[in-house]
């Protein structure tokens, strides 16, 4: 499931090997997110062509349209989406409990009402696997609880322990639905998933122990830290991921949930954190801010007039080959789609060789300095 190939000896990053039934994945990774099946403006082409292991879809959103029925119908998602690589689809737990005043949760599972049309649902942690088995996804999330900053510590300790709970009926049930469904099965999702835990307990440190060693005990194919960028300051993030490393076992990938700024990924990387994904990329690429090796720049204000450079003289990406800032502007002005394209693509792209270039810099044993030539030119705001 996942080999642990080399440890740089200037930090505690790791470089290592996913292995999926859709491909393996080379790690430290970037997973571009793509919500609804799609990540936001590029096709699957222009997603390989960056250098695009893998995606992350979203199984709630999902789940709500097209429905999962049609997406098995389909073959599951990898079809459905014409993306042949590997997919990690989340639970949709943190959508779910954003909806404050739509929901209700116990410890049986989740009611909501749909963002989209009011219609009520309800969700247990095993239909919420069972969904992710019709989407055929290679990596699942249970459901867990996520919890916002700040947070009482008897709130926390419920959703601690929930979030326990949740993850060992997920795991009980995920072998035992393919027996008793088969009629549901499609050659797409025969395949063996992986499920990984995910470690909750909000800031404080004896909830994220608790339930890094119960999640342990409980055994999973890997293991992600949820409940971070949620309002809380960056300098607990990064106590609280590197509290919670202390308990994960080495022979398992380590995913941190959301978290997408270049500066933060590259502290997580070299605390030891694998996998990431965060909408950032994207996001910020629609609103015309685009991601270079000198920080970020949007590209909508009036210095870029008249600016004929590319958006990154360092980056290789068809953006940067065939586009100045000065059209990208026009672009953004103008509302034309293209100018959105073009710089989502481009982010994607800048992401994607970050990895790449860390990647490097750990089989060299160099990652603290790579570290240090990065933010020496990359301004942070």
């Amino acid at each position: 499931m996942f080999k642990l190939i080399h440890k740089d000896k200037s930090s505690k990053a790791r470089l290592g090997k996913i292995i999926t039934a859709h491909g393996e994945i080379d790690t430290p990774c970037f997973m571009p997110v793509g919500t609804q099946g799609t990540v936001k403006t590029l096709s699957p082409q222009e997603l390989k062509e960056s250098g695009a292991q893998i995606v992350l879809s979203n199984a709630y959103h999902l789940f709500l349209r097209p429905g999962t029925e049609v997406i098995r119908k389909a073959g599951g998602l990898h079809n459905f989406m014409s993306w042949p690589a590997p997919i990690l689809t989340d639970s949709g737990g943190y959508q779910i409990f954003s909806l404050a005043l739509l929901r209700q949760v116990n410890d049986e599972g989740v009611e909501f009402q749909s963002h989209i049309d009011g219609l009520k649902h309800f969700l247990t942690p095993e239909d919420v696997i069972q969904i992710q088995k019709d989407l055929g996804s290679d990596i699942i999330m249970p459901l867990d609880e996520c919890v916002h900053y700040p947070c009482s510590k008897d709130h926390a300790t419920v959703a601690m322990k929930r979030t326990i709970d949740w993850a060992r009926r997920s795991k009980a049930v995920i072998g035992y639905r393919l027996s008793v469904i088969g009629e549901h099965r499609t050659p797409n999702t025969e395949h063996q998933q992986l499920l990984f835990g995910i470690v909750q307990g909000a800031t404080y440190e004896d909830l994220r122990q608790e339930c890094s060693e119960q999640l342990i005990e409980s055994g999973f194919d890997g293991y992600a830290i949820g409940g971070v960028s949620v309002g809380e300051p960056k300098n607990l993030r990064y106590n609280i991921v590197n509290f919670v490393l202390g308990f994960l076992p080495s022979d398992k990938s380590r995913y941190l949930m959301g978290v997408g700024l270049p500066q933060d990924i590259i502290e997580a990387i070299e605390s030891g954190i694998d996998m990431f994904d965060c909408v950032v990329p994207t996001r910020y690429g629609r609103n015309g801010t685009a991601f270079t090796s000198i920080g970020k720049l949007t590209i909508r204000n009036s210095p870029y007039i008249e600016d004929f450079t590319p958006l990154d003289k360092k980056c290789g990406c068809y953006t940067c080959k065939n586009f100045s800032r000065a059209y990208l502007r026009h672009l953004f002005n103008t509302d034309e789609i293209l100018g959105l394209r073009l710089v989502s693509l481009h982010n994607v792209h800048f992401y994607l060789e970050l990895m790449q270039k860390v990647r490097e810099a750990i089989t060299q044993d160099r990652l603290a300095e790579f570290k240090k030539e990065f933010l020496s030119d990359y301004k942070q705001e």
